[in-house]
């Protein structure tokens, strides 16, 4: 009988943590491991003894890193320095205290925003550190890049078995449909209800000329709980859908508006940044090892999407 993983999850009661419970307690479900989906009131992570105290109490033997500091372009504008400081405590106090407990593997989640701001595409896992990121999120950025440079310092020093995951922009069920500081397409989406429920137009802030790669977030638990029990190297992997996926934030918008059955008036406010132009990744590297894996259909994600929201406005409107 296969040994038992006790798999602590931080940041669990998130939109990728909620994916991951829905998929590793439904059609991935093995008998064999004991899931922990932790939240904000089992303790602060920037904190190293409220963080013990977790370890202590869970005993994990495998950990999926999710938690951090998160926001969207404008919050990240504001507040480069408290997203680099609170992150890199986080992300430090989460992988020593793995090594110092002896959990076995540990899984932590990145953006593609760490890549360099000027760089070829698509973006692919060797170029992490080849330069600068984007201006506008770089202390988020920055405090992501160390959790590769931290892994590969454990693996050489101690042997640990640390990783990393590269997602691309992620959306679905039980994501941040705040309208100041939310993501792209969950914004959409909020707005797009108030547009509907006042009679009012659709605003989309930016020209919707910049391109983005999105990744449902039950694709993602599908693909993280594959790395967890079987991708072994030490260097990241991207998982996204292929650069051929790529849309643009107004097919995006058209997207939101087919899943809403929007029939007013769509108005694109170009006084509003438009942040990074394009960042596509390859997910070359995926596909040589899951060269079977099927994402699910763009519209169709959006439309469940959608669905959730409508079924939960009073929870998720905050």
């Amino acid at each position: 009988m296969a040994e038992k993983k006790v798999i602590m999850v931080t940041g669990g009661t998130g939109l990728v943590g909620k994916a991951i419970e829905f998929i590793a307690t439904g059609e991935e479900k093995n008998p064999n491991e004991e899931w922990h989906f932790l939240s904000s009131k089992d303790g602060d992570l920037s904190d190293r003894a409220a963080t013990e105290a977790i370890f202590k109490r869970i005993k994990p033997t495998h950990v999926i890193h999710l938690a951090a500091m998160v926001g969207g372009l404008f919050r990240n504008l504001k507040y480069n320095l408290d997203f680099y400081r609170i992150n890199t405590l986080i992300n430090d106090n989460v992988l020593n205290i793995s090594h110092t407990t002896g959990v076995k593997k540990v899984v932590s989640c990145l953006s593609t925003c760490i890549f360099p701001d000027k760089t070829t595409y698509p973006i692919d896992e060797t170029m992490v550190h080849n330069g600068p990121p984007h201006d506008s999120n770089f202390g988020y950025s920055y405090s992501k890049r160390m959790i590769d440079v931290q892994n590969r310092a454990y693996n050489k020093q101690h042997g640990c078995q640390f990783t990393s995951v590269v997602p691309t922009n992620v959306y679905g069920p039980h994501d941040n449909f705040n309208l100041e500081d939310g993501h792209v397409l969950p914004g959409l989406i909020h707005k797009i209800y108030m547009a509907k429920k006042n009679n009012t137009p659709f605003t989309v802030w930016g020209t919707g000329s910049p391109r983005r790669q999105f990744i449902y977030s039950r694709d993602l638990a599908r693909l993280m709980i594959w790395v967890l029990r079987n991708y072994q190297e030490i260097d990241p992997i991207i998982l996204s859908v292929g650069e051929e996926d790529e849309v643009s934030i107004k097919e995006a918008a058209e997207a939101v508006i087919k899943a809403m059955d929007f029939k007013g008036e769509v108005v694109y406010d170009t006084s509003k940044s438009d942040g990074q132009f394009k960042k596509t990744a390859s997910n070359g590297k995926l596909r040589k090892y899951r060269p079977d894996f099927n994402f699910v259909p763009f519209d169709q994600a959006v439309k469940e999407s959608c669905d959730w929201f409508m079924e939960n406005f009073e929870t998720c409107r905050k």
